[in-house]
């Protein structure tokens, strides 16, 4: 349930496809996923689910997989 949900939130965010949000989409692998569209993933990610994120897991959310093994800190099951 919280990967199809994490899933939309990247799919809405970055104005794509859910088919594209796949564990090695990537920042900047995309031209929709640049610097801006990072720090508003960000904001509905943590809206979302609820929590606050340290800068340097802001920083190293590089990709789908990776977003999802930084929310595994926070409790959350993927």
């Amino acid at each position: 349930m919280n990967e199809q949900k994490l899933r939309s939130i990247f799919a809405e965010a970055l104005g794509v496809s859910e088919s594209i949000v796949v564990d090695e989409l990537a920042y900047n692998s995309i031209e929709q996923w640049d610097s801006i569209a990072h720090m508003a993933l960000i904001s509905v990610i943590e809206e979302d689910f609820d929590i606050m994120l340290d800068t340097d897991d802001v920083i190293d959310l590089s990709s789908f997989a990776k977003a999802k093994e930084i929310l595994g800190k926070y409790g959350l099951s993927f």
